[in-house]
């Protein structure tokens, strides 16, 4: 049989033996599972499930609008592309999401909405995704930001400013990385889009 690096075998290399949750809250749930590998020998692999969330790449005039907020796991604030998922007991299309999230934390709506790709960020433990989705035609208005969020902030950079702010470190949030990928990919091959 014959694979390429892209798809791999048809056949998984693990199988799932069993399964149990070991822990469970309104945002996520974790699983330790029970896996035989293809040599028949068996062990355990731990899974977080948490749903798929937004990335929105606000663009106007050539600037970015970004948010910056503290992210409690990695101690320390961090400049992002709005995102989010929905609450517990809400849900909606991935666009829906994305148009909730920008209006959410910057208070913008958008005229335009292109989709640019689907995202596994942490294939390693998660079968988490995120859509990105690139906002123009931008309108001001109010931003309704959750308890969560109360110290967010907004801004808005040039893309110079950007790419400063990641060479410098204050921009390393993986999917902002790789949201400002699929947008670089958008504007070289703008008909795959």
């Amino acid at each position: 049989m014959t694979t390429s690096a892209a798809t791999g075998p048809s056949t998984p290399p693990i199988r799932q033996v069993d399964s149990k949750v070991v822990y469970s809250n309104d945002w996520m749930t974790v699983c330790e599972d029970s896996i035989e590998l293809a040599d028949g020998s068996r062990s355990i692999y731990s899974l977080v499930v948490k749903s798929d969330f937004a990335v929105v790449i606000a663009y106007q005039d050539g600037h970015f609008h970004l948010v910056e907020q503290y992210r409690y796991a990695a101690g320390m604030r961090s400049w992002e592309f709005p995102m989010g998922n929905w609450p517990a007991g809400k849900g909606g299309t991935p666009l829906e999401l994305a148009q909730a999230e920008l209006r959410e934390e910057t208070g913008y709506t958008a005229k335009t909405w292109t989709h640019l790709g689907r995202i596994r960020p942490v294939g390693g433990y998660s079968a988490q995704r995120f859509d990105t989705y690139l906002a123009t035609g931008l309108t001001p208005g109010a931003s309704a930001l959750e308890d969560t969020e109360s110290d967010l902030i907004t801004a808005r950079v040039s893309e110079t400013q950007f790419r400063a702010m990641i060479r410098s470190g204050q921009i390393c949030d993986g999917p902002t990385l790789a949201a400002y990928a699929l947008f670089q990919l958008h504007r070289e091959l703008p008909e795959e889009f």
